[in-house]
């Protein structure tokens, strides 16, 4: 299996074949949206009653991806698996002896994954968006209000890199338990907890998924967030040198270590 479309094939036919990695992508669009309806169903019936200083920040856009916390975890479980479960099954040894050129193989499988994920991502932005700004009402606003649609495009786009990080990641260390040990615990609390830290925030505010979400908000210091030295494309722009480390780092373990 020589050819690079051929590659895709064989990656595309081993995603979609096991069923654990198709559950994950529905849950992170089951997740974000149902817990971003929800909140944003709080928020409408309890706005009068909010302090005024966040009825004055209060972002509705960012409110519509309240629930990416959560689903960004499913994102990463299931670019955990694309790669992990070859290491984990002895599969990785059949792959590379019928695609002898690493780079390549490495490549297709990202590329697969990846493009899965930017679709997935971008449906759950779009409906959780709209479903929640017509749950917001009055409250809420259009996608054509100035940086809402780059807003919207950028929480698909979020949802693809941090798959994209966690490929890199599994790559590193070959084993899918050790993966999911190391991510799942440090963006689900190690990332918040140093984020919320006074002392610790100047240095988490360049974490990928802290720098990587600022391109999901629209109104500055929203709902008593703090401010950074970088916008939203900026920050993006951080989480994929992230994710470039990452992919790179996988990439020089897969060329120089045994299967």
């Amino acid at each position: 299996m020589g050819s690079f479309p051929a590659v895709l094939l064989s990656e595309w036919t081993k995603i979609r074949t096991v069923s654990s990695t198709i559950w994950t992508l529905i849950a992170a669009l089951v997740v974000t949206v149902g817990i971003s309806v929800a909140l944003c169903a709080f928020i409408a019936s309890s706005f009068q009653d909010m302090p005024a200083e966040q009825q004055v920040t209060f972002d509705p856009t960012l409110s519509s991806f309240a629930g990416m916390s959560l689903g960004q975890l499913a994102m990463i479980v299931f670019g955990v698996l694309v790669v992990g479960s070859e290491y984990s099954s002895g599969m990785i040894r059949t792959s590379l002896a019928a695609v002898p050129r690493r780079g390549g193989f490495l490549f297709g499988k990202l590329l697969v994954a990846t493009g899965l994920a930017l679709v997935t991502g971008l449906v759950t932005s779009f409906l959780s968006f709209f479903l929640s700004q017509a749950i917001l009402g009055s409250h809420g606003v259009g996608i054509g209000e100035e940086n809402v649609l780059r807003a919207v495009i950028g929480a698909g786009l979020y949802m693809a890199m941090i798959t994209l990080f966690s490929m890199g990641v599994a790559t590193i260390l070959r084993s899918p338990m050790l993966a999911l040990g190391i991510l799942m615990p440090f963006f689900f609390l190690v990332s918040n907890i140093l984020g919320a830290v006074s002392a610790t925030r100047k240095v988490a505010q360049y974490f990928p998924d802290q720098a990587g979400s600022k391109i999901i908000q629209v109104v500055p210091a929203a709902m008593d967030g703090t401010q950074t030295p970088y916008g939203p494309w900026g920050g993006f722009g951080i989480m994929a040198l992230w994710t470039l480390a990452a992919v790179l780092g996988g990439y020089l373990v897969l060329k120089k270590r045994d299967a």
